[in-house]
């Protein structure tokens, strides 16, 4: 830039007039007026070296970086806390053997990519944590997720670099995080974790940069945004988070170019078609895709078949529905089972045993089982006959009155006003009679979802409801875990509620009927968009019923800042390898501290700039501190919200953002040291604070090390251990 131009820029910055009558400044400003006034009024630190900074410092941290992640990647040789999870799937992949995740797909299909492509061979059991890899190639899925973690201070560095233009700011930050015990050990894993944060981080950093619109660099960020985007949220529904932050930076981009005049309606309306494209369109595109290479790699049966509708499992090899035939309609005299849509609901199903006294009627047992089994077959018979005595049997249309006889006991489905065993505001559903003879209580009415009455029951496909004749009450799966009386199978109660959920909802499966012509099930597998569609109502429901369990290492989202409490991922004994993830808790006392401090700093930023004055800084702290401060708050209240089971490591990616603030505003810190000291004294006090911030990181982590990378011996308590005297709280656990 030229002398005269650097002028100007500084006289429009610091004109007191247009500062006095500025009553607001956006919390996104264009980073390119960032650019243009800090390499005019930067610091002298970060001007005088020119570019030097740059080749020495990014090495620096690049170096580093792998070091500290790859170090010890093989160590411990077992299986480590979700290892056992992750592991598994990515050997599922390799596979092709279907499951079910509560997340989407991206993460760990890339972990099995990433132990095919280093020879694993998708045999280790992953039963448990604990268990020897032994001759199993894992250190391919290790490695793979700690280059990916790697890669986390290298964006962070290039990150602040973009915004705040400090060196200074951007190794402040990249030292947080290249020496947070918490960081490195979360990244050395067979986790999803390091995979999210490196598409998050990538995708801000992606977003930070395209900043000259419409060249072949802009393009390239704009659609490098699109794509990490994807990622993000192709890997945990998390990435939402970051979305948000991209379209919350995209709208007030696009609202600061509808008031810059000299650019035309026609020019804006192109700025927001090529975000359409570029940040919706493009990213909707991969995620569809990332599911369809999921759906085709898994094309087998396997543990995760139960999860999803019969006309989802006719889809995959191996499942007895697949390639099978059967008659296309329910009819009377049909030998039937029946499934219930909600996760984990099971299968209807009955058995000699009767319900224990005390428990409603003793009766026979009726429960939901998730397997198959002969025990879940059923007779339909109309209200007032054994059976169809026709050629060819009639068909159960909506709003028949049926009776369900029991194939193996010959007993029918019962219900009457005995309390459920579990859900005591329920009614209780038996098995009663002998050889299909029962009374009044027996009877069902078939109610096909969203049906009119004389609508057909088609096999897979429809969902039917079964409302008891006597009491009104509707068949249902409540998912709760019988006693083992009830075998531990799923309870199935009738609900005298009547709104409509997976858990009264079923539909036929298995359809056997001699009399009728059968069809092949091929023609009712559902298309793409019905299994992508049940895929995420599945994903969903599943992730919401992850409840906390009794003594289940679980924490709050206001122990997180804090490091109030870690996660043991390995060993528990002074005899066994241990690994404890807990963040260095300099480095994250110092982000809580900083989100303090900034708040402070900008408050007196706008105190000045109202009183006419600027300092020096204030536009980076407010626009460049604000984007991370949103993306930190982004990131972590919304946990706040959720009622799903919450863990530690959860607040990983708002850490990022937190560190990412905490090097800007850290910096403007010792950068306002000249507002104390006059010259040279000012630059030796700003020297002695970074050289002391940055060795007190160092020392840190020094102390915090055996955290990431093992410990054995002694536990912390006893004066014997490694860590003796670094129990800074009673709650942490190592």
């Amino acid at each position: 830039m030229a002398k005269e131009e650097c002028v100007t820029q500084r006289n429009k910055i610091m004109d007191t007039s247009t500062m006095r009558n500025r009553k607001n400044i956006p919390v996104f400003e264009k980073h390119q007026t960032i650019h243009n006034a800090t390499q005019c009024s930067g610091s002298n630190a970060d001007t005088a070296g020119g570019e030097t900074p740059s080749r020495v410092f990014l090495p620096l941290v690049v170096g580093f970086s792998f070091s500290t992640r790859l170090y010890k990647i093989a160590e411990p040789p077992h299986v480590c806390w979700d290892e056992t999870h992750f592991g598994k799937m990515g050997s599922y992949y390799i596979n092709r053997t279907f499951f079910f995740d509560v997340h989407p797909p991206l993460g760990k299909m890339l972990i099995g990519l990433a132990g095919y492509m280093t020879g694993y061979d998708g045999t280790f059991p992953f039963i448990k944590p604990g268990d020897k890899y032994e001759d199993h190639n894992y250190w391919g899925m290790r490695g793979f997720c700690a280059v990916l973690g790697s890669f986390l201070p290298i964006f962070a560095y290039l990150i602040v670099l973009e915004l705040s233009r400090s060196h200074m700011a951007a190794l402040i930050t990249a030292t947080l995080l290249i020496f947070d015990t918490g960081c490195i050990t979360i990244s050395q894993y067979i986790l999803l974790d390091p995979i999210l944060m490196f598409f998050i981080m990538a995708a801000v950093l992606s977003m930070v940069k395209f900043n000259q619109p419409f060249t072949v660099p802009w393009w390239l960020w704009l659609v490098l945004t699109g794509v990490n985007l994807a990622g993000a949220l192709g890997v945990k529904f998390v990435g939402l988070f970051v979305i948000l932050l991209v379209g919350l930076n995209t709208v007030s981009d696009l609202w600061r170019l509808l008031g810059e005049l000299s650019l035309s309606l026609a020019d804006i309306a192109k700025h927001l078609l090529a975000r359409v494209i570029g940040l919706i369109l493009l990213p909707l595109f991969l995620y569809v895709t990332i599911f369809g290479i999921h759906f085709v790699v898994l094309n087998r049966s396997g543990p995760g078949d139960g999860f999803f509708s019969s006309a989802f499992q006719s889809r995959l090899i191996g499942n007895n529905l697949h390639n099978a035939s059967m008659p296309e309609y329910l009819a009377y005299g049909s030998t039937i089972t029946i499934k219930n849509l909600r996760i984990a609901g099971g299968y209807l199903h009955s058995h000699w045993h009767l319900y224990p006294e005390g428990v409603g009627a003793r009766q026979q047992q009726v429960t939901a089982y998730l397997h198959k089994d002969y025990n879940n077959l059923w007779l339909v018979h109309r209200q007032d006959e054994n059976s169809s005595h026709s050629d060819v049997p009639d068909l159960v249309r909506h709003g028949d009155i049926i009776r369900l006889e029991h194939k193996e006991t010959t007993r029918n489905l019962h219900s009457h006003l005995h309390e459920a065993p579990l859900t005591k505001k329920h009614f209780q559903v038996s098995g009663y009679g002998i050889n299909g003879t029962g009374d009044a209580n027996d009877l069902w009415q078939v109610e096909v979802c969203g049906g009119r009455k004389g609508d057909l029951v088609k096999v897979l496909r429809s969902k039917v409801r079964f409302l008891h004749r006597a009491t009104g009450c509707v068949l249902y799966s409540s998912g709760k875990t019988l006693p083992k009386w009830g075998w531990e199978q799923v309870e199935v109660t009738c609900s005298p509620y009547l709104k409509e959920t997976p858990s009264s909802q079923w539909n036929i499966e298995d359809h056997i009927n001699p009399k009728l012509p059968n069809i092949s099930l091929s023609v009712l597998k559902p298309h793409f968009l019905e299994i992508l569609l049940e895929s995420h109502i599945v994903m969903l429901r599943g992730n919401s019923g992850l409840k906390p369990k009794d003594n289940e290492m679980n924490s709050k989202p206001w122990h997180w800042p804090i490091n109030y409490q870690g996660l043991r991922f390995s060993g528990v004994n002074d005899t066994e390898y241990r690994v404890y993830l807990l963040g260095n808790p300099v480095v994250w006392w110092m982000n809580l501290g900083s989100l303090g401090l900034y708040f402070v700093m900008v408050a007196v930023a706008s105190v000045t700039l109202q009183r006419g004055l600027s300092l020096e800084h204030s536009r980076i702290l407010k626009s460049g501190g604000g984007l991370l401060l949103l993306g930190w708050l982004l990131h972590y209240a919304p946990f706040y919200t959720m009622g799903r089971v919450l863990y530690y490591h959860h607040y990983f990616p708002a850490m990022l953002f937190s560190s990412m603030l905490t090097g800007i505003t850290l910096d403007i810190l010792l950068k306002s040291t000249d507002l104390l000291l006059r010259p040279p004294y000012s630059d030796w006090l700003q020297s002695l604070g970074q050289i002391g911030l940055l060795l007190t990181v160092l020392f840190s982590f020094y102390l915090f090390h055996p955290l990431a990378y093992g410990m054995t011996g002694p536990l912390a308590h006893d004066p014997g251990s490694t860590m003796a005297g670094l129990k800074w709280m009673d709650s942490w656990e190592f």
